[in-house]
């Protein structure tokens, strides 16, 4: 009986083992993700009118938005989908964008990360 209660201790540590070393490689990805995201400020000067949808994802967090282009501005954002930690707050961000007709926004103290990724997901809309 001894026998089998330290190999299934021994086996739960191995799992156990496995696990935190995959949760520790996908924190690594998501880390250089964030880390290596350029948002680049486009130009709309050639942009039809109309809807188009972007998206990014940095595994953690990721997100995918609506951008609505009217008469060579952005004129809305909507978030379809935010995938994210501690993010929530960094959803003003589109607002901040149409207001300033820019990417460069400051990002949300706290949810920086988001900040990022959202602007990284309306620029891929934008420039598709």
């Amino acid at each position: 009986m001894k026998k089998y209660i330290i190999i299934s201790a021994i086996c739960i540590a191995v799992v156990c083992s496995i696990l935190a070393i995959n949760y520790m490689k996908k924190i690594s990805s998501y880390k250089e993700k964030v880390n290596n995201i350029v948002i680049k400020e486009v130009n709309l000067d050639n942009k039809e009118d109309g809807k188009y949808i972007g998206e990014f994802n940095a595994d953690v967090i990721s997100a995918k938005v609506e951008v609505e282009i009217k008469n060579k501005k952005i004129s809305n954002i909507n978030i379809l989908e935010h995938k994210n930690e501690r993010g929530t707050p960094a959803e003003v961000i589109p607002k901040k964008v149409v207001e300033a007709q820019s990417l460069k926004v400051d990002a949300i103290s706290g949810a920086t990360n988001s900040s990022k990724v959202i602007l990284k997901a309306i620029e891929n809309a934008i420039t598709k």
